[in-house]
């Protein structure tokens, strides 16, 4: 671990932390609504649009580049969630691919068929789902998280089960809560009913080096802007899978995965950067050699980083009176979110203050809409701060004092 990038180097990569508000620097608490960008990442977009920019499949050498370029970025994500280049899906984001997929699946299912969806997922996993059983007749059931614990009730998933369910969609890690969910233990209960798994991976993918063998899902998807790209989705699926999914497409399109899947001509740009991402997270690692390795060496010290920095925040803003903390505590399975309310206080106004004192913090329910009913807070919404691999104790000082401010008044 002593060969991996400092947090002052790393700070160092990314432009954005140079910049001052009302005097004062910038500390970004909302990665999980989108992570700043290194110039590394910059460089190589801007490197392929001005010097390879093309379309795909022509004989002309900059078209013969992007191609080159867009297989290199498959090869990359494919290390990074350990699949293969062929089972990586570009689209807009994740949402959109969610879309797609669910309508593909449900081309192939009757009325009276079954899909299960939680309450602690954003609604990127569950309004597409909601779509296909209004279009198709696809009854939907609903797994509980409990409120106290602020996981996922998975000891009532075999009861939701049947000979009709076709599909359980779930989110590996909670957006708004930072609760990491067991979907191995979940995708093989599901597997022994015969149903297929597609995971929300959004939130996950950012705090724990995805693993498409360890969690044993179908359907993989997550979001290059999480992880200190650019705005673009990825589908991570079992080839065979993707090949056989009665996907809309134009008829001179391609017939094979994972091209079939991939509408219209993509984001070149950042593809190029979403692969360029994954290969700079690679480089904090201090080391040469099998990319997966790398990836491996960097989360894990990113991981340990992460938790003292989280159970500092944590610590800080329940000291805070007034402030009610949502989500599991440190040192159980979470990212490092913190969630929070503050009596009386909409959650924006608390934003609005601290953006004024240089700390970018989200407000709202974050589109897991389902969770905020549950825990309440659907009148004022919650302030979310999210450390990121930037992240430092001393900007961490700041937003706690910030929070405290605002509870004074």
């Amino acid at each position: 671990m002593s060969d991996v990038a400092t947090t002052e180097s790393i700070r160092a990569a990314f432009p954005a932390l140079t910049r001052r508000h009302n005097g004062q620097p910038v500390a970004y608490f909302d990665g999980p609504g989108g992570t700043q960008v290194p110039q590394a990442v910059v460089d190589a977009m801007v490197d392929y649009l001005l010097h390879h920019n093309a379309n795909t499949g022509w004989a002309y050498p900059t078209s013969a580049e992007t191609d080159t370029l867009i297989g290199n970025a498959r090869v990359a994500l494919a290390a990074f969630v350990n699949g293969t280049p062929d089972e990586i899906v570009f689209g807009n984001n994740m949402t959109t691919i969610s879309f797609h997929v669910a309508r593909a699946l449900s081309r192939g299912w009757s009325a009276g068929d079954e899909v299960i969806v939680t309450e602690l997922d954003h609604h990127a996993n569950v309004a597409p789902w909601q779509a296909v059983a209004q279009d198709r007749g696809i009854e939907l059931k609903w797994l509980p998280f409990d409120v106290e614990s602020s996981r996922l009730r998975l000891d009532l998933l075999p009861g939701l089960l049947s000979s009709r369910t076709r599909l359980l969609a779930i989110g590996a890690a909670s957006n708004a809560l930072g609760t990491i969910s067991d979907v191995a233990t979940a995708a093989a209960v599901v597997h022994r009913a015969g149903a297929l798994v597609y995971v929300d991976g959004v939130h996950y993918a950012p705090h724990v080096l995805p693993d498409m063998a360890a969690l044993g899902c179908d359907l993989f998807a997550c979001s290059a802007y999480k992880f200190q790209g650019p705005h673009l989705g990825i589908l991570w699926g079992r080839a065979a899978l993707l090949n056989a999914m009665d996907v809309p497409k134009l008829e001179p399109a391609p017939s094979a995965a994972p091209d079939r899947l991939e509408t219209g001509t993509q984001n070149h740009e950042g593809i190029v950067g979403a692969g360029a991402a994954v290969r700079w997270l690679a480089s904090l690692s201090g080391s040469t050699g099998v990319l997966r390795e790398q990836l491996t060496t960097t989360y894990e010290a990113l991981r340990l980083r992460e938790a003292i920095l989280f159970e500092h925040l944590w610590h800080g803003i329940g000291a805070i009176p007034g402030v009610t903390r949502y989500g599991p505590p440190p040192g159980t399975p979470r990212t490092a979110t913190l969630a929070f309310a503050l009596a009386g206080r909409p959650a924006r106004d608390i934003a609005v203050q601290l953006a004024g004192e240089g700390c970018f913090v989200s407000h709202g329910d974050y589109y897991a809409t389902t969770i905020a009913r549950r825990l309440g807070v659907t009148k004022h919404g919650m302030v979310r701060i999210g450390a990121a691999c930037y992240s430092t104790i001393a900007e961490i000082d700041r937003v706690v004092a910030a929070v405290a401010r605002c509870a004074r008044g």
